[in-house]
């Protein structure tokens, strides 16, 4: 790798319930991404070192580690991040997915501190709970115009109502041009957004292909470390890409408006296939009759298709967030949904598989970004690059020379 410096932490546990550690020698850095396992394994690229070169740490001593790394300035943030959080305070739960969504290398290793802190709050609360999960999660899509905002506004009053603490995590598409987005979401849900007992947070999806931003799954894990016991995703299109969302979320609901065209054709299998409910909206007025048509032929769809769940087939149901018509039932079908997947265990094995996934990701995120700054890739980018724009070389082949300059100069 040069003259850079890269450590691949494998695996971490839980840290500490405060951020204080004896002085111990500081040899590793803080790391961008932590993970759940009894032991650590770090694999450091060093001047002089070789890929082979690997120590292996006790727990201890790498908790340690990174917590004596942080300056008394960042455990004051940290310290005052998590009280606020476990307390509900809505305003450091904002600060805190503020935190986690930053770019800046520092800020995301103190967001991986923090986050790690708040995983050990929720398997203690889940103990208590008898190993349920402490919060439900819900993934919304939909074609543009489905009413998702005006559905979620509809059933986070009615949530609320009853004593629930929703979060709305409201995912915008980003421009490709200028990078920007509406963030129109929590301007749509008025009511919801004066609700004391709800938190809406629109976040964009920064060129992120699955509609869900990159730091969906660790808002996630902050609303529910917040004491919010529903959270609601709702994501960006419905295309083959956004069940992504169906991989950090307990239940995913596809919304169709009625008298959309040919409608089977007009939404991806893939994405029918993923859906544990299918909501048809805006079944009121002169569309009630389209609806009926449209839930009957969604209905006819779903038997052809493959199972997901062993223990629960996908409903199709009809709605009217402008009157409310069919908004209980709803809530009762998920509350059916969520009380199968408990008794039978599925949604706990749904939840360690998300785990790993969720590792996955960000695997493949970093080692993108590494190979990116490698540089022996940053000298033959540009030359590369191109000739491919001339149509000198193949994209293919301008990879493997990349991949191929990228491995010898590891290995050397």
């Amino acid at each position: 790798m040069g003259r850079s410096s890269i450590s691949v932490l494998c695996h971490l546990t839980s840290l500490p319930a405060i951020f204080t550690a004896p002085k111990i020698p500081r040899t590793l850095c803080l790391h961008q991404r932590v993970f759940t396992s009894p032991r650590i394994c770090y694999q450091s690229i060093l001047p002089g070192h070789s890929w082979q070169h690997t120590r292996v740490v006790s727990m201890e001593a790498a908790l340690s580690q990174h917590i004596e790394d942080l300056s008394e300035p960042e455990k004051r943030l940290l310290n005052k991040l998590y009280e606020g959080l476990i307390r509900g305070q809505r305003a450091s739960l904002a600060e805190s997915i503020t935190l986690v969504e930053t770019q800046h290398p520092r800020k995301k290793e103190l967001a991986q501190v923090l986050l790690q802190r708040v995983l050990s709050h929720s398997r203690e609360q889940e103990k208590l709970k008898g190993g349920k999960p402490v919060a439900f999660r819900v993934g919304l899509s939909g074609p543009p115009g489905a009413g998702k905002s005006s559905f979620i506004e509809v059933v986070g009053k009615m949530l609320t109502g009853q004593g629930h603490k929703v979060s709305v995590l409201a995912v915008d598409p980003s421009s490709c041009t200028t990078g920007g987005s509406l963030m129109g979401d929590k301007t749509r849900m008025t009511e919801l957004s004066r609700d004391m007992n709800a938190f809406i947070r629109p976040s964009p999806t920064s060129g992120t292909l699955g509609g869900v931003t990159r730091t969906t799954n660790e808002a996630i894990v902050l609303c529910e470390g917040a004491g919010y016991d529903i959270v609601l995703v709702e994501t960006v299109g419905v295309g083959q890409s956004e069940f992504a969302v169906a991989d950090m979320v307990d239940m995913f609901v596809l919304l169709i408006p009625p008298a959309g065209g040919d409608e089977l054709q007009g939404i991806k299998r893939g994405i029918i296939e993923m859906a544990d409910l299918v909501v048809v909206t805006k079944a009121d007025g002169d569309l009630v009759v389209p609806a009926r048509r449209i839930q009957a032929e969604y209905t006819s769809a779903l038997k052809l298709l493959r199972k997901k769940s062993k223990t629960w087939n996908p409903k199709v149901v009809r709605v009217s967030s402008q009157t409310g018509e069919g908004i209980p039932e709803l809530w009762a079908k998920i509350e059916s949904y969520r009380n199968a997947m408990l008794t039978s265990g599925e949604l706990q094995v749904r939840r360690r598989a998300q785990q790993k996934v969720w590792m996955w990701s960000l695997i493949q995120e970093n080692v993108l970004r590494h190979f990116q700054n490698h540089p022996a890739v940053r000298g033959e980018l540009p030359h590369l690059e191109d000739k491919v724009t001339r149509g000198a070389i193949s994209p293919g082949l301008a990879a493997d020379l990349l991949l191929r300059a990228f491995s010898s100069s590891s290995s050397s």
